[in-house]
């Protein structure tokens, strides 16, 4: 009977690939989750009914991060809304989810960045310059064209093909200038003997950058300095949301909730009455 099941379970890899156009990689992250599922749970097939008990299989993975078992379930539980589309009668337990805390790495200080700036060498000036000003992704300054960056405006070619607009201020435009004039690229703003740089390039120019003056920092966190920067300064969420290339707010709300956290600590530090937090509700 459990043949069946495993059966099942390369049709709804078929089905993934062929209907849903799931990528190899992501098919094969299912596969491996619903292969550890049947192996590790406990499945009683009787009368035309599969009773699936997840709990010796929460028990298996209970050391990896929690986003490992998120995905793990959330795999486990398309197989089976799948199995009941097809009409079999299935009934699983032990699926509750598990939740998973919304982080961010901590924004950079604005005097860490530009005490970094002033040991840089030009290409990694240049690039912490346009993540901090643009909010870009690393993929997104990779692929960031000269010709797109006219009149005060710069076209970002985002995740899924989606562009956006994002405004670049005057001086940081004529920065493009300069540094063309000594490392002169044909087609992208960051180009080595005519070829664009790639992500991995870039991130490690950056981060050494930062490592010169003893900060460990990522071009990610440049991006969410940014937003938590504008947000703490009075910019409206829906607009933060725009210029990030976020497909929902709900993404951009993650910010506020750090903005407001480092309101607090600032409140707690600054005012008179919190000062000695023995002596107040603060």
């Amino acid at each position: 009977m459990m043949n069946s099941l495993y059966r099942d379970k390369e049709n709804f890899l078929k089905y993934l690939d062929a209907i849903r156009g799931y990528s190899p990689l992501t098919i094969r992250s299912y596969n491996d989750s619903i292969d550890t599922m049947l192996r590790e749970s406990e499945i009683e097939i009787s009368e035309g009914k599969v009773r699936i008990n997840l709990m010796s299989l929460r028990l298996k993975i209970a050391s990896l991060k929690s986003k490992s078992i998120s995905c793990k379930l959330s795999a486990i539980r398309s197989f089976v809304k799948y199995l009941r589309s097809e009409g079999k009668d299935v009934e699983l337990r032990g699926d509750e989810s598990i939740k998973i805390p919304k982080t961010l790495p901590k924004p950079i200080a604005h005097e860490h960045i530009l005490h970094a700036l002033e040991h840089a060498e030009p290409t990694a000036k240049l690039a912490i310059i346009l993540l901090y000003t643009l909010g870009l992704r690393i993929s997104e300054l990779t692929h960031l064209r000269l010709k797109e960056i006219d009149q005060g405006w710069c076209r970002i070619h985002g995740k899924g093909s989606k562009e956006r607009d994002v405004p670049i201020l005057k001086n940081i435009a004529e920065l493009i200038g300069e540094y063309q004039l000594h490392s002169p690229s044909v087609e992208y703003v960051f180009e080595l003997q005519g070829e664009k740089l790639s992500e991995n390039s870039l991130r490690y120019i950056i981060t050494k950058a930062f490592a010169k003056v003893g900060l460990k920092v990522t071009p990610h966190q440049l991006r969410h300095t940014y937003a938590t920067e504008l947000l703490n300064n009075g910019a409206r969420i829906a607009d933060v949301s725009e210029l990030l290339g976020h497909a929902s707010m709900a993404t951009t709300q993650i910010y506020t909730k750090l903005g407001n956290a480092i309101k607090m600590d600032h409140y707690r530090k600054s005012h008179p009455l919190c000062n000695n937090v023995e002596d107040s509700q603060c």
